[in-house]
């Protein structure tokens, strides 16, 4: 089964976009995951194909219609389609790395652009559209946000990265912030690297990384800490 990916849009053309380069373009063209757009648009109504309308109650800006955008959800999902249903949205549940795992281990997703001053509350009721926001941050549309969730999900397929551990070894994974990374050359600017990652001594390498997480997390992210107790850094390595 192929990851599959359905954007639900206004603007198609900005797909793929930056998904087409990389491991995330790589892996599109090995076809490891799919992805296709549906127009917002070629459901609206009328000869100007109307999309929105004005809000309810009065008030500023445009409000999506729910006749147009759930036909246009309807046509990315049809029936018995086992995806779950994504609305970018700032008033959305942050999205976290256990959360984009769980989307890179099922069918795929479906995920809905907003625009405007948002969308029509019975269309999420009726599609069954899950709210989910990337940052507390407000963006013209969620097309970024869309692009961004789908490279977090196809970068942990089976065979997309080169490395089996480099989906493992990140900010988040273990609930911790990723240790710091060092190359060539030994010395630079006045900086070398840390002696520890030099010794060839796994064990002790493996302990330096834990306890740098713990510290970068704890200066800033304490948030991620809040209930968890400090954890022994594995015997031979990290996982």
């Amino acid at each position: 089964m192929v990851w599959h990916a359905s954007v639900v849009t206004l603007f198609p053309e900005l797909f793929p976009g930056p998904l087409d380069a990389s491991i995330v373009g790589r892996a599109h063209g090995e076809g490891l995951w799919q992805l296709t757009t549906e127009s917002i648009r070629s459901h609206g109504l009328g000869k100007h194909r109307q999309v929105d309308d004005t809000p309810a109650g009065g008030g500023p800006g445009l409000v999506m219609r729910a006749d147009v955008l759930s036909s246009a959800v309807n046509a990315a999902s049809p029936e018995g389609d086992k995806r779950p249903r994504l609305l970018m949205s700032a008033r959305g549940k942050p999205i976290n790395q256990a959360r984009i795992r769980a989307l890179a281990e099922g069918p795929g997703a479906v995920i809905v652009c907003g625009r405007f001053e948002g969308v029509d509350e019975r269309v999420i009721d009726a599609c069954g559209l899950e709210e989910v926001s990337l940052a507390d941050i407000v963006l013209s549309g969620g097309e970024v946000a869309a692009m961004a969730l789908i490279e977090a999900c196809v970068r942990l397929l089976p065979g997309a990265m080169g490395s089996g551990a480099s989906g493992t070894e990140e900010s988040f994974e273990s609930g911790l912030l990723e240790y710091p990374q060092y190359t060539r050359p030994q010395e630079w600017g006045g900086r070398a690297i840390p002696e520890i990652l030099l010794s060839g001594d796994h064990k002790k390498v493996a302990e330096w990384r834990r306890a740098q997480s713990e510290e970068l997390t704890e200066k800033r992210r304490p948030d991620l800490l809040a209930g968890k107790p400090s954890a022994e850094a594995p015997e031979g390595g990290e996982k």
